[in-house]
Order: structure tokens, then C-alpha cells, then sequence
């Protein structure tokens, strides 16, 4: 009875916080005149991805790299099919040739270089292993995915998107207010995110345990959309507001940053012995990844 009144109550508190979190950050972008996307892609995306960072360091730490690598790869799945689909039904996601440019062939190609790595498609060996030098190459790789990204959209940080936006009451009166007041509130909201969807996930782990699901299964299903319960809500908030280019920017920056960043720092921590995450799911991985340009 409990764990359903929290799986609740941590979901409300996700709503809640992709309000707030959004509604402060459309408050940035239109007073400072900064591009959505790059909001969506930044501030949003990598926030967003603080659960999958926290439950995929939990498995490096304890060993379990199929809790580490499986929250990344089920979430990056999740994000675009689940999350992108879902807000496309609520208004159509508008892909800009500059999104075609950089952004979304960067997150193909990084999808496809995790399962090279991960499956040792460059080493004789037999076993899955993401080594720490797979890692570095890893970490190497959003480092330069930052540097491309902030110089490419150096004079587009002032552009203006072309999707029709609806500024809300809250994110008007957010204008209003000073910078560090609005950077107040988007760190309420996304803190609001990544707690609520913390305690979702806790209670939903112990749900799948007691019918004696494996930690493979529970990590690409059940820990990869409740880690993206954030992004989820944060897309769905964007879109609500007609503002595609942040949702869009929110879902693939959680991807790049999930496979980069959190899988990168994660094989520093352990190099992950994964057995349970098969080719089948990487694969999928990378189909989920090519459907925004097809």
C-alpha cells in the first residue's frame, strides 16, 4: 500500500518540478534572448540526466555493469521513442537543418561507437567489457561534443526558433524576475525532477523484485524510464508551451551526455563486465537514435 501512495507522490513531485523547471528556463532564453534548443540541450538535458548519472555510478560503484551500462542504453531508447514520440503527439517536433548539422548525426554516431567499444569490436577479446580506456574515449568524445557545440552555436545563441511558442503566465512572471532568482527557481524544479523521480525508482525497483525480475531487465525497463521520468516530464512541459526545439533539445543532449559523460566516468570508477546487455539492445539503441531523421 505505501510503495503506491510514494510511487505517487514521487510522481507528482516530477510534474510539478518540469513546471517550474521549464517555466524558468523559457524565463532565461526569451529575457537573455538564447536559443531553446541550446536551453533544452544544456541546462535541461544534462540536469534531466542527474538519476540516470546517480543509478549508473550505484552500479559501477557495487559492480553491477549491467545496472550501469543498461540504465543508459534503456533510457536513450526511452528518451527517443517514448519521450520524443510523446510529445510529438501533442505538437508536431520541428527539425531544423541546423539540428541535422551537428546534434543529432553526433548522437547516432556515439550509439554506434558504445557498442563498438562496449562489444570489443576493436580487441580480440571474447568478453563485453567498456574498459577504462574506452572510457577516456568516452569522456574524450563529450569534450569535444561541448567544444563543437558551443562554438557552432556561438552566433546562435541569440536566434530566435522558428516553432510558435506559448509563453505562459508563470514563465512571463518568471521574466520578471532576476537572473539568480530565476536560476533559483530552475534549480527548484529540477531538483524537485531528479528527487521525485529518485523515489519513483526506489519504490519501483522493490515492486519488480518481488516477482524475481533479473537486475538486466529491471535496468533497461524499469530504471531507464524511471530515470527518464524527468525528461519525460520536462518534453512534455515544452511541448505543452509549443516549444519543440527545447523538448528536442532536452532529449538528445540527455543522450549524448548519458553515453558520454555518465559511461565515460562510470568505467573510471570500474571497468563494466556487461553480460546481460545484449547486441539486440544496442542495436535498438541506434535504430531509436536514426528516427528523428528519417
Amino acid at each position: 500500500m505505501w510503495t503506491w501512495i510514494f510511487l505517487f507522490l514521487s510522481l507528482t513531485a516530477v510534474v510539478v518540478g518540469a513546471e517550474i523547471l521549464v517555466n524558468g528556463s523559457v524565463a532565461i532564453a526569451k529575457k537573455y534572448k538564447i536559443s531553446d534548443f541550446i536551453i533544452g540541450a544544456t541546462i535541461i538535458g544534462i540536469g534531466t540526466s542527474c538519476p540516470e548519472l546517480v543509478v549508473s555510478m550505484v552500479g559501477a560503484i557495487g559492480g553491477n555493469a549491467d545496472i550501469a551500462i543498461g540504465n543508459v542504453v534503456g533510457s536513450n531508447i526511452c528518451n527517443i521513442l517514448l519521450i520524443l514520440g510523446a510529445t510529438a503527439l501533442i505538437t508536431p517536433v520541428l527539425i531544423t537543418k541546423d539540428n541535422l548539422k551537428f546534434e543529432l548525426p553526433y548522437c547516432i554516431t556515439l550509439s554506434l561507437l558504445l557498442m563498438l567499444l562496449a562489444l570489443n569490436f576493436f580487441s580480440a577479446s571474447a568478453t563485453a567489457l567498456l574498459s577504462r580506456l574506452d572510457g577516456w574515449i568516452l569522456l574524450a568524445v563529450f569534450a569535444y561534443y561541448l567544444y563543437r557545440f558551443f562554438r557552432g552555436n556561438a552566433s546562435g545563441l541569440t536566434s530566435v526558433d522558428t516553432s510558435p511558442v506559448d509563453v505562459s503566465v508563470a514563465a512571463s512572471a518568471f521574466q520578471s524576475d532576476k537572473l539568480y532568482v530565476m536560476i533559483l527557481k530552475v534549480l527548484a524544479g529540477l531538483a524537485l525532477l531528479v528527487l521525485g523521480s529518485h523515489f519513483f525508482v526506489e519504490e519501483a525497483v522493490v515492486l519488480a523484485r518481488r516477482f524475481g525480475v533479473s537486475d538486466a531487465f529491471i535496468s533497461i525497463t524499469v530504471l531507464a524510464v524511471g530515470t527518464s521520468l524527468p525528461e519525460l516530464a520536462a518534453s512534455i512541459a515544452s511541448a505543452a508551451k509549443k516549444n519543440t526545439q527545447m523538448a528536442l533539445g532536452n532529449i538528445i543532449g540527455s543522450n549524448i551526455f548519458n553515453i558520454s559523460f555518465i559511461l565515460g566516468l562510470c568505467s573510471q570508477v570500474s571497468p563494466l563486465r556487461s553480460v546481460g546487455i545484449t547486441p539486440f539492445d544496442y542495436g535498438t539503441m541506434i535504430l531509436a537514435a536514426l528516427m528523428p531523421v528519417l
